[in-house]
């Protein structure tokens, strides 16, 4: 990575996974000006997971797709957008250790977002089930 006061080479000097939130914090050095300053990096699910549907069609991973699906079903709530993305983030956590080579399918995604918005909320869990079929 590149110095973003210089532009020159970086060096990590600390690192922490973020397991929560799916992402890596760094502390980055420059090597030329000296000049320290903090990274956050995620990974792009759409550029590494592919999603089989129903009809065997394949289409990359959507984030945006899921927060948005999971916030319709909390927008009852006055917290629905924060309460959207932490549920996200949980459920792409779960959804990690049933891809397939790559690929997960979309009953998998609907049955684990399905779990976790039970075990957050009822009335959103209901929501969610009566837009998505299994």
């Amino acid at each position: 990575m590149v110095c973003i006061h210089c532009g020159s080479e970086t060096h990590v000097i600390n690192s922490r996974p973020q397991k929560r939130l799916n992402q890596v914090w760094r502390r980055r050095r420059c090597n030329t000006c000296q000049a320290v300053f903090t990274t956050e990096e995620t990974t792009q699910y759409q550029a590494v997971w592919a999603v089989r549907g129903l009809k065997n069609g394949v289409e990359p991973f959507s984030r945006d797709k899921l927060l948005l699906s999971v916030y319709k079903s909390c927008e009852h709530r006055k917290t629905a957008l924060e309460d959207a993305r932490g549920l996200t983030d949980t459920i792409i956590n779960k959804l990690r250790d049933r891809v397939v080579d790559g690929v997960l399918t979309r009953p998998v995604i609907t049955q684990v977002t399905q779990v976790s918005l039970n075990r957050f909320d009822g009335a959103a869990s209901v929501h969610y089930a009566a837009f998505h079929a299994s």
